[in-house]
């Protein structure tokens, strides 16, 4: 098959004055293909219902999996799949899961996450990030730089500063100063 860009070319070198067995040297396609694209011209595609071809491999599974997905909505395609191959199934994990996409009870609300709260006061998360950087007054000489964080449990509220060393009493002066 002759894609639009080629096509639009074959036209071109035909107008062109060149023949058809030109054409087809040129492009690498048999003359007999560049005379019936030249005759055809251009013409919208036409495109129909694709033809049915071999029946599928998980169609002995569907009434399995028709029944497993009504009697537990929230199995997984992965723990559906595990299920079919252990009853013989060789095909693919994507098509159960397009299958079960098709099948699965629509609207139903999904679950929720409930967010972990603490009081105020109670929690604080803290975490050192590494950098290499080169200062402008020492040029040509990198450092490590240590990015402290802390971040407050109940209010989200994030503390940051840039420090040298990653020991016990950089992190109380840093939590210190400023909260």
């Amino acid at each position: 098959m002759v894609r639009l860009g080629e096509l639009m070319m074959i036209l071109e070198l035909h107008r062109q004055g060149l023949s058809i067995t030109a054409i087809a040297r040129r492009t690498g396609r048999d003359p007999k293909t560049k005379r019936k694209y030249i005759e055809q011209g251009i013409e919208a595609p036409s495109y129909g219902p694709r033809s049915v071809g071999r029946p599928s491999k998980l169609a002995p599974y569907l009434n399995f999996l028709s029944e497993r997905v009504a009697a537990f909505p929230e199995l997984s395609a992965a723990r559906l799949t595990r299920e079919v191959r252990e009853l013989g199934y060789t095909g693919a994990y994507t098509a159960v899961k397009r299958y079960l996409a098709a099948i699965r009870p629509e609207g139903q609300p999904k679950p929720c996450e409930v967010r972990f709260e603490t009081p105020p006061g109670v929690q604080a998360q803290v975490d050192f990030a590494r950098f290499v950087v080169e200062f402008a007054d020492d040029p040509g000489t990198s450092r490590i730089v240590w990015l402290f964080s802390l971040v407050l449990g109940h209010s989200r509220f994030l503390f940051a500063r840039y420090v040298l060393h990653q020991d016990l009493q950089r992190l109380a002066a840093s939590a210190t100063s400023r909260i």
